[in-house]
């Protein structure tokens, strides 16, 4: 990595909003809304003040993992377009910091966990800190085509984590909670990927539609979806989820799967796809994040004191 790529022609300085963006604060919402989902969710009781501790300790935990993120992946992120005025690139944040920033978050927010829930709860915070930090962006994202596949783990342990803050166990019903993250990930970075494809061959990153080509992703991202409708609505055949969670999985679900029945039939990401197939491509990726929100929001209101108005099995 040269200084010339990671060094701007006018160098800026440092805000306290270049800080946050280092910790990715977009996905560290969604971390912490299915954490606070899978915590609500679990059988049992905790401490308000520990749990609000608990919610901040996975906050603190995604935010440690993407400055690592960002401080190992600075090179690349300089190179292409949509990244390149991320902190580190624009030149406002030394990498150094970014890394100590990363290293000094991640066993804060260990601790915290430890000390508001139980070490088995703290346990899969540092793995999934260490996940995400180390095995999905120095070990795969370079290396092969399967990295969001394999690495999508990182971003599914958050309801594990909540559950096991309440009860200290780790039960099918979380896992569940995992699976259903784990399988909606490639569609949904996929469908990114088929717009970003050259920004990532730019950059050397083998994305899959970089190395199998468009169609393959667009066939990859419908049978993930096939996979995930049924386990979009797996909690209600367990009884974590009731009438509000089943009507909402089941029609987004569905919906979802009509989206990526759409790009699969149409050009997006090849060189002479129009721009309404992009368009395509682009709609199921925004749609994805709204899925997982309206999903997990569904359980969360089912298990936060409204279960008399909309009752969970079981």
């Amino acid at each position: 990595m040269t200084d010339q790529i990671l060094t701007p022609q006018t160098p800026r300085y440092a805000t306290a909003g270049d800080y946050v963006q280092l910790m990715k604060p977009r996905i560290m919402m969604l971390v912490v809304f299915t954490a606070l989902a899978g915590l609500v969710a679990a059988p049992g009781s905790i401490n308000p003040f520990m749990a609000m501790i608990a919610v901040l300790a996975v906050a603190l935990g995604s935010g440690a993992a993407g400055a690592l993120n960002m401080w190992y992946d600075a090179d690349i992120d300089a190179i292409m377009t949509r990244t390149s005025t991320r902190p580190i690139p624009s030149g406002a944040v030394p990498r150094g910091e970014a890394l100590a920033l990363g290293l000094i978050m991640s066993g804060v927010s260990v601790l915290l966990m430890w000390m508001a829930s139980n070490w088995v709860a703290a346990a899969l915070l540092a793995v999934s800190i260490a996940y995400y930090g180390w095995f999905y962006t120095m070990l795969l994202k370079r290396r092969t085509p399967q990295n969001i596949v394999i690495g999508g783990a990182a971003g599914a342990f958050p309801p594990v984590i909540g559950w096991a803050a309440v009860t200290g166990t780790t039960p099918l019903d979380a896992w569940i909670l995992f699976a259903i993250i784990f399988f909606w990930t490639p569609p949904h970075f996929w469908a990114l990927s088929l717009l970003a494809h050259k920004e990532y061959e730019k950059a050397g990153v083998p994305m899959l539609p970089v190395t199998h080509g468009a169609k393959a992703t667009r066939l990859q991202i419908l049978l993930y979806m096939l996979l995930l409708v049924p386990l979009g609505v797996a909690p209600v055949m367990t009884g974590l989820g009731g009438w509000l969670y089943a009507v909402t999985a089941g029609g987004l679900g569905l919906a979802f799967l009509y989206g990526a029945i759409t790009v699969f039939r149409s050009k997006a990401g090849d060189a002479d796809a129009p721009g309404a197939d992009a368009k395509k491509a682009r709609n199921l990726f925004l749609f994805s994040i709204l899925y997982l929100f309206v999903v997990f929001a569904a359980l969360l209101v089912e298990h936060a004191g409204v279960g008399a108005f909309f009752p969970v099995g079981g």
